[in-house]
C-alpha cells in the first residue's frame, strides 16, 4: 500500500482550536523535560494529537504518556517521540524512513520535520485509521508501506534518518545499511520489556553510538526483529 510523496503539510483541518491550550501545556512539559530543539517542540505545538487516539482516550490525549491504539500497539509517550526527533537532527529538508506508523502521530511529526517521510507498518489494520488522521492534518508528503520494517524501504534508501517505533533484540543490520553518510538510525535496543534508546550515527563504513536512556517499547517484529 504506497501512496507517493507529495509537497508537504498544507492547512487543512486538524480539529479546530479546542485543544490549542492542551497542546501548548504538553509542550512546556517537554521543555521541562529537557526538549530544546524549536522545530521539534513547534510539530509538537501544531499535530492535533487527539486525532489519532482512540475516542475512549481522547479526553487524556495530551497526558505526557503512552496510550493504547489497538491490535496490541500503543502511541508513545510524547517525550519519547520528542526524544527520538530531537535525536534525529532533522533540518527539513531530509529524507525520512519511520518503523511503525501506528496511529501515524509520529509520522505527523515527521511531516513538519522532513521534506519526505516513508513510513513501513506491519500490522496492516492500522494503516486506515492512520491515513484518514494524517489526511485531516492536511500532511501530503507521507508514503506508505505495509511489511516488515525490519528490513527497511531499501527503493527509497539512502535515508538521513531513520526512526523505529518498537524495541528491537539489536540494531536491525538493514536499516543501517539504508542510513545516508552522516545520517541517523534512533532504535529501541534491548529485551521484549525494556530497552535503551540508541541514536546510531554512520560514519563512513563505521557507525557512532549514543546511549539517550531507559525506554519500553512493544516488540519490533521481522526478519531483523523479534519473531512473531
Amino acid at each position: 500500500m504506497v501512496a507517493r510523496p507529495g509537497p508537504a503539510v498544507t492547512g487543512a483541518s486538524s480539529g479546530g482550536t479546542e485543544y490549542r491550550g492542551a497542546r501548548r501545556r504538553l509542550v512546556e512539559v517537554l521543555q521541562e523535560k529537557g526538549i530544546r530543539d524549536l522545530a521539534v517542540l513547534r510539530a509538537v505545538d501544531e499535530v492535533p494529537r487527539h486525532l489519532f487516539v482512540p475516542t475512549g482516550v481522547v479526553h487524556r490525549a495530551y497526558e505526557d504518556a503512552p496510550l493504547p491504539i489497538g491490535s496490541g500497539q500503543t502511541i508513545s509517550q510524547p517525550f519519547i517521540h520528542a526524544r527520538s526527533l530531537e535525536a534525529a537532527c532533522l533540518t527539513g529538508r531530509g529524507k525520512v524512513l519511520e518503523i511503525g506508523t501506528g496511529s501515524g502521530y509520529q509520522t505527523a511529526l515527521l511531516a513538519h520535520l522532513a521534506a519526505q517521510v516513508f513510513s513501513v507498518e506491519r500490522v496492516g489494520g492500522l494503516l486506515p485509521s492512520a491515513r484518514e488522521a494524517l489526511a485531516r492534518c492536511g500532511v501530503t508528503n507521507v508514503s506508505f508501506l505495509q511489511g516488515d520494517g525490519t528490513l527497511g524501504w531499501s527503493q527509497y534508501a539512502p535515508f538521513d534518518a531513520i526512526i523505529v517505533g518498537a524495541g528491537a533484540p539489536d540494531v536491525p543490520a538493514p536499516l543501517v545499511a539504508q542510513l545516508a553518510e552522516g545520517g541517523r538510525l534512533v532504535v529501541p535496543v534491548g529485551d521484549r520489556e525494556e530497552q535503551q534508546l540508541l541514536c546510531v550515527t554512520r560514519r563512513g563504513a563505521e557507525t557512532v553510538t549514543e546511549d539517550l536512556g531507559a525506554v519500553r517499547f512493544v516488540p519490533l517484529i521481522g526478519a531483523a526483529g523479534w519473531a512473531s
